[in-house]
């Protein structure tokens, strides 16, 4: 393993790459390439934290089904306007059209009918804006590109109202939430929402870097992308959270099987994509992450192993998240058997 990994990190100068694997409860593999920091230097650690990324969708969709299990909110729950969940607590009427139609699992599926994650993702702009700032200068001055419902669009920013959906249901901080509600009863204690700066990362967080130099790894409001992208990791943390959501039997399951199915079934609109999960036809799931610094994927397949890997660089408009899935793929295959 450790010579596939290190010639994919070679290919991709990568510094430094973190892998577990796990099934039925019990990490079964787990180690770490290279670098945390390279110029210390620091060798890289099972231990070490890395930013997530976008592997944090499917944890922030797992709280919202912990609260459509609760009783406290329905996936046809409206978010924006008068009797909606947030109300007018972002500005009220009139808005632009379509915008008081977004329900939850529009949010969830993507197919709010804007804000996607091209070049003017509301999330990559107005750093001096707060969260609640940030959501109501883009429902006033960004029109949805289409009727919510029929078209997928990827958007951070849908992903970002639902951390305030959540806040706005409990009463409490979304990291708290998180925590309390979710990590916690994944045996998971050490995950945090990331620092912004160099100087904010935690201690045992990996260093970030940008080869390519196309954005800086420490210019972002990591910290305001908390429910779409904030969390920090191991990949072992990832792969126990894959287990308490999988489907199977061991160990028990956070969420009841009815809403595991519906959180896992591919949206009309999107064959490959459910609530806050890639999908396919062989019944797995997954999601890649992907920020200036941080490459990042967790998998849960249908044969019952979880894993995560984690990659403290990123090469923008490359075959990275594609290859680094391939790697993990191949990784395991090389082992013919996996005893839990």
């Amino acid at each position: 393993m450790s010579s596939l990994a290190r010639a994919f990190m070679e290919s991709y100068s990568m510094p430094g790459l973190s892998v577990a694997v796990g099934r039925a409860g019990e990490i079964l593999y787990a180690d770490a390439f290279g670098w945390a920091d390279r110029e210390r230097p620091e060798g890289l650690s099972p231990a070490h934290l890395f930013r997530i990324a976008s592997v944090t969708k499917p944890i922030t969709s797992v709280a919202v089904f912990s609260l459509i299990e609760a009783g406290r909110v329905r996936l046809t729950d409206k978010i924006f306007g008068p009797g909606a969940i947030t109300g007018i607590d972002y500005g009220g009427p009139p808005y632009h059209p379509g915008v008081d139609q977004i329900t939850v699992e529009h949010l969830l599926t993507h197919t709010s009918g804007g804000w996607t994650n091209d070049a003017a993702d509301p999330m990559f702009m107005n750093r001096e804006m707060n969260q609640a700032q940030l959501i109501e200068s883009t429902l006033r001055n960004r029109p949805l590109d289409e009727p919510p419902g029929g078209h997928y669009a990827y958007s951070n920013f849908g992903y970002c109202v639902l951390g305030r959906v959540i806040e706005k249901l409990t009463r409490q901080n979304y990291a708290s939430y998180i925590r309390d509600s979710v990590l916690k009863r994944c045996g998971i204690t050490d995950m945090a929402i990331a620092g912004n700066t160099l100087g904010q990362r935690l201690p045992g967080e990996v260093k970030y870097y940008d080869d390519e130099h196309e954005r800086e790894p420490y210019a972002m409001d990591v910290a305001r992308m908390d429910s779409h992208g904030g969390w920090i990791a191991r990949p072992r943390d990832l792969v126990h959270f894959l287990m308490h959501v999988s489907g199977f039997d061991t160990p028990s399951n956070i969420l009841n099987p009815q809403s595991i199915r519906v959180m896992t079934s591919a949206s009309a609109a999107n064959p490959g994509y459910a609530k806050g999960w890639a999908v396919n036809k062989f019944d797995n799931w997954w999601h890649i992450g992907s920020l200036p610094g941080t490459s990042t994927i967790a998998v849960r397949t249908h044969g019952g192993l979880c894993w995560a890997a984690f990659g403290n660089s990123r090469r923008l408009n490359s075959a990275l998240n594609n290859d680094l899935d391939n790697l993990i793929w191949t990784m395991v295959r090389r082992v013919k058997t996996w005893h839990a």
